[in-house]
């Protein structure tokens, strides 16, 4: 199965989103902001498959992950989350590097079939 590193200041979120990919049988690791998320993504050895990460966090906000796990991890498919209209308008112009945009509030299944499509995918690249 794949390994899912999911970034969101929101820790109910980021339980929220953990559970429900474990639930398909993915590994997920977790980080509370996008620069956690790059120092995860540079120091675990094993890699990751999926980066999801939140839009608006503080620190590094996920546009800027995205575009830095792109840079130096370029077969590693990205799906961003957020609440904010304005915050997705901002991720309209990375389609070449973001599978897609989930809007939240979403329910477990949301996500669930939003990461399954995503890895789906990736595995046809």
């Amino acid at each position: 199965m794949a390994r899912v590193l999911i970034a969101d200041d929101e820790d109910s979120m980021r339980l929220l989103v953990a559970r429900a990919i474990v639930m398909d049988g993915h590994e997920a690791v977790t980080a509370a902001d996008g620069a956690e998320a790059l120092e995860l993504l540079n120091s675990d050895e094993r890699g990751f498959d999926l980066l999801l990460t939140d839009i608006k966090m503080p620190i590094m906000d996920g546009i800027a992950l995205a575009l830095a796990a792109t840079r130096d991890f370029p077969t590693m498919t990205i799906l961003l989350m957020t609440g904010f209209a304005d915050q997705r308008e901002r991720a309209s112009g990375l389609n070449a590097i973001v599978h897609d945009v989930i809007t939240k509030p979403f329910s477990v299944t949301d996500i669930r079939t939003a990461v399954a499509g995503a890895l789906a995918a990736r595995k046809l690249d």
